[in-house]
């Protein structure tokens, strides 16, 4: 994964909703889309104003789910629920350390959240750490 793009018709709420999840404003804007670099290898996450998607694209949640590494998923999940996230999948544990939940954020987006010890295997092998 290098990029994630999520659909909002208000763009402008997105972005606050995202800064003030993440912590961090977007490195990019331009009128219709904003971008924000985050996590271990600054990936890319894109919010794009609905009319701005490609003709017969679905904007309701579905389709396939991109888990974000996080320290503490039930942590991670209670402050997007009490952001006005809804709940999609609860924590699961899935065995072998892999833990999973998901959520639909204000604009129908799905956001998957995971601790995942292939990825920090995979991190610590690159950072030496």
């Amino acid at each position: 994964m290098s990029t994630v793009s999520y659909w909002t018709a208000d763009l402008p709420a997105a972005v606050e909703w995202y800064s003030d999840f993440l912590g961090t404003k977007p490195y990019f804007e331009r009128p219709g889309y904003a971008e924000f670099r985050i996590g271990d290898y600054q990936h890319e996450l894109g919010l794009i104003d609905t009319r701005h998607a490609p003709a017969g694209h679905a904007i309701d949640p579905g389709g396939a789910i991109l888990y974000w590494q996080v320290d503490d998923v039930e942590a991670v999940r209670r402050r997007l629920l009490e952001k006005g996230a809804t709940e999609l999948e609860p924590v699961i544990d899935r065995g072998h350390g892999f833990i999973t939940a998901s959520v639909v954020d204000p604009f129908g987006n799905v956001l998957g959240i995971m601790q995942n010890p292939h990825y920090l295997e995979m991190l610590r092998s690159r950072t030496g750490s």
